[in-house]
Formats: C-alpha cells, sequence, structure tokens
C-alpha cells in the first residue's frame, strides 16, 4: 500500500475508533470509457475513504438502464445518499421520484439531467460545457482568423456534455463567415472509435488536406485521431489541428510533441464538493444552489508545461 492510501485508510480506521457514525452513500458512474472518467471514480473511491464513507459503487458501462437499477439497488439498501453522474439527460424523473419518497437525498455530478422538479435532487456540481466550447472556439478562431474547415468528434449522444460543448462551440463560429463544420459525428467519448471515426471522416474529405481542425468533446477521441491523421500521412497540430477537452494526463505529451494544440480543462475532482453538500444537507441545511460551478483552464503550447510538470510530480 503506498503511504498515501495509507494515510487515507488510516483516517477511516481513526473515524470508525472515534465512535464517528460512517455514511452510506450510493455512487453511480457513466463507467470507464475515458482516462479523465477513470481518474474521476478514482478520485470520489479516495475522497469517501479518507472521510470514513461507506462508497458504494456502481460502473453502468455506458447504459442508463443500468444507473437506474443500481439507484433503484440503493434505496431499497437505504444507504444514506446517492451521487448520480448520468449517462444521458432525460429518462430520470420515475427513479429520482422513487429516491424522494424515501427520502434518500441525490446529488448530481458532471453531466446534467433534464427534470422540470429541481426538487428531487440537492444540487449538480459540474463544469459549464457551453462555456468549454466556447473556450474552445475562441481559441480556434483566434488561432486560425475565423478561417477554417472543421471536422468534429461529438461525445455520446444525448449527453448534457456533448449538447452543451456543440452548442458552446457553434455559438462561437457562427460569428465567423469562414468557419464552419464540415463533417460531424459521435465518437462516444473513447479513443478508439475516435481513430476509427476520424478514419472515416478523412476518407469522406477526401484525404484531409482540406480539413483545417479536429474539434474533438474530449481529449481521449482526440488522440485515437492523432494516430488516424498520423496514419493518413498528415501532421497533427500543423495539417490539422486539433482541439479539445478534459485536460488528462495523455494529452499533455502530445502538445508537447506538437501533435495537440489545445484542451479545456475539466476537473475530476468532484468528490469532496458532492461529500460536503451531502454531510451539510444530513446535519439539516436546506438551502443549497441548483449548480454549483466547477473552473477550468485552456492549455496549450505556452502554459501546458507548468501543469505538465505538476502531474509528473505526483505520479
Amino acid at each position: 500500500m503506498t503511504k498515501t492510501l495509507f494515510s487515507i485508510a488510516l483516517c477511516g480506521l481513526l473515524a470508525i475508533s472515534h465512535g464517528v457514525q460512517a455514511l452510506t452513500i450510493g455512487f453511480s458512474q457513466v463507467g470507464s470509457e475515458s482516462g479523465w472518467r477513470t481518474t474521476f471514480s478514482e478520485s470520489v473511491k479516495a475522497e469517501a475513504i479518507k472521510r470514513g464513507i461507506d462508497l458504494k459503487f456502481s460502473d453502468a458501462q455506458q447504459k442508463q438502464e443500468n444507473q437506474i437499477k443500481a439507484i433503484r439497488s440503493f434505496i431499497a439498501q437505504r444507504v444514506d445518499a446517492i451521487i448520480v453522474a448520468p449517462v444521458v439527460e432525460t429518462g430520470w424523473k420515475p427513479v429520482f421520484m422513487e429516491a424522494k419518497r424515501a427520502r434518500i437525498p441525490i446529488v448530481i455530478l458532471d453531466r446534467n439531467v433534464a427534470l422540470n422538479n429541481d426538487s428531487l435532487y440537492l444540487t449538480r456540481i459540474a463544469p459549464d460545457f457551453v462555456l468549454e466550447g466556447v473556450k474552445a472556439a475562441t481559441w480556434l478562431a483566434d488561432e486560425t482568423k475565423g478561417n477554417c474547415a472543421i471536422v468534429e468528434l461529438q461525445g455520446t449522444v444525448g449527453s448534457s456534455a456533448a449538447l452543451g460543448r456543440m452548442e458552446g462551440f457553434n455559438k462561437i463560429i457562427a460569428q465567423h463567415n469562414n468557419m464552419r463544420i464540415v463533417r460531424s459525428q459521435t465518437a462516444e467519448f473513447t479513443r478508439a472509435k475516435g481513430k476509427e471515426v476520424m478514419e472515416s471522416l478523412l476518407k469522406a474529405e477526401g484525404g484531409g488536406s482540406d480539413i483545417c481542425a479536429l474539434w474533438a468533446h474530449n481529449d481521449e477521441m482526440a488522440l485515437g485521431a492523432i494516430q488516424a491523421i498520423k496514419e493518413a500521412g498528415l501532421k497533427p497540430g500543423s495539417d490539422i489541428l486539433v482541439v479539445s477537452v478534459d485536460a488528462v494526463d495523455d494529452i499533455f505529451p502530445a502538445i508537447k510533441a506538437g501533435d495537440a494544440n489545445v484542451t479545456v480543462e475539466l476537473s475530476p475532482h468532484l468528490g469532496g464538493p458532492a461529500f460536503d453538500v451531502i454531510e451539510a444537507y444530513l446535519k439539516g441545511k436546506r438551502d443549497f444552489e441548483k449548480w454549483v460551478v466547477m473552473g477550468g483552464s485552456v492549455f496549450d503550447k505556452n502554459n501546458y508545461e507548468e501543469e505538465y510538470n505538476k502531474r509528473l510530480a505526483e505520479q
């Protein structure tokens, strides 16, 4: 066991030994489709151990029906609270109502849900996906002086991350007459699909020589697409600019090598804020903001190095 994990585990044991009642919290996660998602899950688990929380973790493997099943299982187990990182926006009302009837509070992390009754959850802790799209498109517009033919790799269809990033990006490029998306297709937020879909987009665009930039809704798809661009005989980062979101560890070597140009940071450390809200609720607080916005930096060749070195030092 590493020193860090030992310290975290010791905190949990001390809480139990001092008679502190451990909370039981259910966490329904989308899956493990990306490095960012895995880091997100591990961060929540580590924070739970640190606080002596009994975390019931469920990996939905990208399927909403698995998440609904997990939430119903948490309700049956009479957990103290439920955390949900939803696959898609719609279809949550019935199971959220079941949790409310059972007096079990819900906190939403990351992607959003479409509900006309916000009393069904305490709060959502997440970035502004629209703003992420705005930041990515603003960088690209500045870099290309508003003249760019773009191919887009979308995230999971129906997810708030994909919808928001698309909305923000499109809002900016609409302000430039010579910026347009010429091809767009989902690659489901995964590296393998990013490579596969980029290969087909390059073929559809005559080999890719007329493509100015790739706009990927996350780094994993961008990293897969970079492979496809190289295999097509083009230079990612110069022949085709690469713009994405998340700032996962793997994107920084790509920026250093010149294969990727910019990434918009999405913090995976959402567990602490979520547990803070739940603990406050269980102590009697009832007035919560319905959206706690997590910020994020924009990293390119001019400023990535400090962040990259910091992460290397932490490994």
